[in-house]
């Protein structure tokens, strides 16, 4: 049974006849009421269910013979009635002395007849009355009355804060009460007048007759107010408990509701769709999971987790979260291997084909399958090709698996900050997922293919975590039997991948990282390697990437060294892929545009499709200048050559360094000073030039930051050529590092700077005696035009670099007095 406050059927607005709104009592309608004068006697009407009171219009249902007749007799007269209620609601025909003595007397409005045959009487209550003496009992009771006297209540702030409590909580009610019309807020609203509020709202409580009695016997405003403020408040509190606990049992019951008709929808559109309710779900992992080549402790735990699953509710949000796992640990290669292809010959004509030169990569692998055919059973090694970019590190990884027989994976570490991107996040985090190691192993379908870590040198670190850290487990082999990812939860086996990484540098891979890494560089390639590489790859990819066929696009030897001479400074030839494929471009528009061409290019088609040469051939500048050597320099695209520049000034000895040199060169050309100074004698230079003379060095293109061990034995060659004024060696380059007492040190990319210097036309080469080891690695046909000097001491190079002829005189030890005499 529901609860409402306010019993509003009897409420305004009511209809009247002409269909017009019944108005409001105004506070003039309660002063003239009040003015009405009350008859001696009247016809009583008893009410057994409700109360009326002053101002109130309610509708009263008319069932006994004896009210009928009161009824209609009153009707025909002057219309007032006095209306009392019943002591007994239970009693059918209630006697005079069974009715309470307080009353109201009424107007009738309207009289109706119901179509189920009940007379309906509309009534407006006027005043209170106390009943006196009955008069005649028949047909109807008829009693003498007198007046209810009212106490006036006085008015102050109290009062009127009581009053405005009253209909605030009135208010509220209605808003909480679903089942009362808006139509009383608006009534309530309007009412002016405080005591006919107090009896509006008296009357439509839903409260018992003895309450609605009592206030109608209270004859002091305030005491009625305060009474209907208390029962308010009451019903208040106890419908906001009942809003409560429906609004908490709806919620519950509407979830159950919701997640029953969703399941069996979703269990309709999966067999409309073909697809499979829960249970049958659980079972096809099960029968999954029998088919799995995996160890005791994978089985058990994968069945911990199946059941598991079976005890979660398919609704909840952890059931998918759960299927996920489950299918990851199904769909994981446990145990599960493809068949290595020992056929060694096969393999070396397979790494020939794909790729030309790298002999030192291709015969650490032919060592490793040779290996893994006798042994058949090898932890997988961690090969690192460290180069510059575009000599075909990363596509080597393809070849290597076509030629092993296994599945191919690569993995980009290029901007990788995140510690989770290798072992993966933990399970019971929204949006959780697995390490990209065993995502790739995964998608690989094989726990044994060629895995490719690329760029494994471009792997950052913040607050996120150290991939590189993450790292040292993956690549070390002693440890990778037993890799735990976090969402795995489970130690994954690597031992049988092949790592091979990826790095165009070794200086930003992390030292531990680096320990664990079989390191194999792959150097930049040589002209004519160049060659050969576009001839039997770039070309014919070219062509196929436009549509041409071989006849289409001619390219011979002559002409691809043009442009790998002309258009191209690099190690690798991924630029030189780029020119040929515009080249292509140009012949595909002539083939396409039906205009006659010459389908073998020659130099001058180079010209005309790619324009003006970019790079010089020769870049050797000569040797006119004293203090003008040629130096040989690593960069991240191979080997380049640099010009170091020394002058000199009159001044008093001071060294300037220009040319955005790092660090490392800076301490070089203070040592080639110091030394210089210090054997001063063996060269034949006066001690005091040192000090008459500035020292100004610099390296061109200035905008370029330069750094690295290499420029030493440069740098002093440039002063001893300055100070002495003696040419140097024509078409003569150099790469080293010196000490203060003289020693040539070793330095790097010996191949990338040999390789350089061919291109620019040098002819010889001066190297410490300890890269000797270096050049032996280079294929003799490929520096057969070179000729190198190696040795261990300064003043060797200085022997070898510097010509006894000289380009100026003797620097004058005199200058400073010349000054004084030009000054005076």
């Amino acid at each position: 049974m529901s609860f409402d406050p306010f019993d509003f059927k009897h409420t305004l607005p009511i209809i009247n006849e002409d269909s017009e709104f019944f108005p409001l009592m105004s506070s003039e309608d309660e002063a003239e009421m009040n003015n009405e004068e009350v008859p001696d006697f009247l016809p009583v009407l008893p009410l057994r269910n409700t109360v009326l009171f002053p101002g109130v219009v309610i509708p009263i249902t008319v069932g006994r013979d004896k009210s009928i007749k009161l009824i209609r007799d009153a009707n025909k007269g002057d219309r007032m009635i006095g209306v009392v209620a019943q002591t007994d609601v239970s009693i059918e025909d209630p006697l005079f002395d069974q009715l309470h003595r307080v009353g109201t007397v009424a107007v009738i409005i309207k009289v109706l007849q119901m179509p189920d045959g009940n007379t309906t009487v509309i009534l407006q209550g006027k005043k209170r009355f106390i009943l006196k003496d009955e008069l005649q009992s028949e047909p109807y009771i008829k009693a003498t009355i007198e007046p209810f006297r009212d106490n006036k209540a006085k008015e102050d702030k109290e009062f009127k804060a009581m009053i405005s409590s009253v209909k605030d909580m009135a208010m509220s009610i209605i808003q909480l009460s679903p089942n009362i019309p808006s139509e009383a807020a608006i009534a309530i609203r309007n009412i002016e007048s405080t005591s006919f509020l107090i009896n509006f709202i008296s009357s439509n409580m839903n409260a018992d007759m003895t309450v609605k009695q009592r206030l109608l016997e209270t004859p002091n405003l305030r005491e009625r107010a305060n009474i209907v403020l208390e029962h308010l408040t009451l019903d208040l509190q106890m419908l906001e408990l009942k809003n409560q606990i429906q609004t908490k049992v709806r919620v519950d019951l509407d979830k159950q509701q919701r997640d029953y008709f969703l399941n069996q929808q979703l269990k309709t559109i999966q067999e409309e769709l073909g697809g499979t309710s829960p249970d049958l779900e659980i079972e096809n992992l099960r029968q999954r999971a029998v088919k799995k080549k995996w160890n005791v402790e994978v089985k058990n735990h994968f069945n911990k987790e199946l059941e598991k699953l079976a005890r979660t509710n398919p609704a909840a949000a952890d059931y998918s979260v759960q299927i996920n796992y489950l299918e990851l640990l199904l769909d994981l290669p446990w145990n599960e291997f493809t068949k290595d292809n020992f056929d060694l010959k096969r393999a070396q004509k397979v790494l020939d084909k794909d790729h030309f030169g790298l002999d030192k990569v291709k015969k650490r692998i032919i060592e490793y399958l040779a290996v893994l055919k006798l042994k058949h059973d090898m932890k997988a090694p961690i090969l690192c090709l460290v180069g510059p970019p575009g000599v075909g590190k990363t596509s080597l990884g393809k070849s290597i698996a076509k030629a092993l027989g296994r599945k191919y994976v690569r993995m980009a570490l290029g901007g990788i900050r995140d510690e989770a991107e290798i072992r993966g996040h933990r399970k019971t985090y929204i949006g959780a997922m697995p390490g990209r190691i065993i995502q790739s192993v995964k998608k690989a379908g094989a726990a044994n293919p060629v895995f490719i870590l690329d760029e494994i040198d471009k792997v950052g670190n913040d607050f996120r975590g150290d991939p590189s850290s993450a790292l040292l487990e993956v690549l070390d082999p002693e440890q990778n039997s037993t890799f735990y990812d976090h969402y795995v939860e489970m130690d994954f086996d690597l031992s049988n991948i092949m790592f091979i990484a990826t790095a165009n540098s070794l200086s930003s891979i992390q030292p531990a990282l680096l320990d664990r890494m079989e390191i194999i560089e792959v150097n930049g390639y040589t002209i004519e390697e160049k060659i050969e590489i576009a001839k039997q790859h770039l070309l014919p990819k070219q062509r196929e990437a436009h549509g041409l066929k071989t006849k289409d696009a001619i390219l011979k030897s002559d002409v691809l060294e043009k442009i790998i001479e002309d258009y191209t400074r690099e190690s690798g030839v991924r630029t030189l892929e780029k020119k040929i494929g515009s080249v292509v471009r140009g012949l595909a528009k002539n083939i396409a545009m039906e205009e006659p061409y010459n389908p073998t290019v020659n130099k001058k088609d180079v010209e005309t499709i790619l324009g003006a040469p970019i790079y010089d051939k020769d870049l050797y500048e000569g040797n006119d200048v004293a203090g003008v050597i040629t130096g040989l320099a690593w960069t991240q695209v191979g080997g380049d050559i640099l010009f170091i520049e020394a002058s000199l000034s009159p001044g008093k000895g001071k060294l300037t360094l220009t040319g955005s040199l790092g660090d490392v060169m800076k301490e070089s050309a203070t040592i080639a000073l110091a030394y210089l100074r210090a054997h001063a004698s063996y060269f034949n230079i006066n001690p005091k030039l040192f000090d008459l003379w500035d020292v100004h060095i610099h390296v061109p293109a200035g905008a370029t930051p330069k750094d690295g061990p290499s420029a030493g034995i440069t740098m002093l060659s440039a002063l001893t050529s300055a100070f002495t004024q003696r040419k140097v060696k024509p078409h003569l380059a150099m790469t080293g590092e010196i000490t203060l007492r003289g020693r040539v040190l070793p330095v790097g990319g010996i191949k990338e700077k040999i390789l350089a210097a061919k291109r620019a036309n040098i002819k010889e080469v001066i190297l410490s005696k300890s890269n000797q080891k270096d050049i032996l690695e280079i294929k003799e046909t490929y520096i057969k035009d070179l000729k190198f000097h190696y040795v261990t001491d300064m003043r060797q190079v200085i022997d070898l670099a510097l010509l006894n002829e000289q380009v100026a005189e003797p620097l004058d030890l005199t200058i400073k007095e010349d000054i004084k005499a030009v000054l005076n």
